[in-house]
C-alpha cells in the first residue's frame, strides 16, 4: 500500500526509455488530479516543440495544456498558485532542476517529473539521475523491444549524430532491449 503525504508536498519521478510511456502517464496523473479539482500547472522546456508549443502531446496523442519555459527556475516564479506541478522532459533542464522540485515540494506542491533516465549511449541524462534520488516515488517504465519484443530499457539510435540532444521520434530513436541495444562505441 502507498501511503499519500497529507499536509505536505512530495516529488514523484516518472522515468524510462523513449517509447516507454512517460508522458502518457504523466498525463493521466495530472487529470486524476484535475478531476480532484486541484489546480494543475505542467511545464516543459523550450527545447522540445515536438508536437506543440502550448501542449505536453504523449506518442499517442494525448495531450494537455502546458507552458513553456527556458529554464527550471522559470517553473518556480510561474507555478505559485499551483497545487500540482507537471515537468516533462526533465532531461532537458539544467542541474538546478533538483532544487527547484525541492523548493516545491517543501512549500506543500505535488511535483510529478517525467522524463528520460538515460540518453543514448546508456548515459545518466542531465538531471535526472539526481531528481530521481530526491524522489519520494520512482517509477522505471519499460517499452517494448522493436526487434525481439522484450522489455526494452534502452533508446537507440538511428543516426550518426553525436550530439547527446537530438530531438526525434520513431524516425530517429527505437526502443530495444538489453541485448538488442547497439552502443555507439560498439559499432
Amino acid at each position: 500500500m502507498t501511503l499519500t503525504p497529507r499536509d505536505s508536498g512530495w516529488i514523484e519521478v516518472i522515468c524510462g526509455s523513449m517509447f516507454s510511456g512517460k508522458t502518457e502517464e504523466l498525463i493521466r496523473r495530472l487529470k486524476r488530479a484535475e478531476i480532484a479539482q486541484m489546480k494543475v500547472e505542467i511545464y516543459k522546456p523550450k527545447i522540445d516543440s515536438r508536437y506543440s508549443v502550448e501542449h505536453i502531446v504523449s506518442h499517442n496523442q494525448l495531450k494537455m495544456k502546458s507552458i513553456m519555459v527556458n529554464t527550471a527556475s522559470d517553473i518556480l516564479e510561474q507555478s505559485k498558485d499551483a497545487d500540482v506541478v507537471g515537468i516533462d522532459e526533465a532531461q532537458f533542464f539544467g542541474d538546478d532542476l533538483v532544487q527547484v522540485c525541492h523548493i516545491l515540494a517543501k512549500n506543500k506542491k505535488r511535483v510529478v517529473v517525467a522524463g528520460l533516465d538515460t540518453d543514448y549511449k546508456g548515459n545518466p541524462f542531465g538531471p535526472m539521475p539526481n531528481i530521481m534520488c530526491e524522489a519520494d516515488y520512482l517509477d522505471k517504465l519499460r517499452a517494448i523491444c522493436v526487434q525481439c519484443g522484450n522489455p526494452a530499457t534502452y533508446s537507440q539510435r538511428l543516426t550518426l549524430d553525436e550530439n547527446q540532444v537530438v530531438i526525434g521520434e520513431t524516425d530517429i530513436y527505437e526502443a530495444r532491449c538489453r541485448n538488442c541495444y547497439i552502443s555507439p562505441e560498439d559499432e
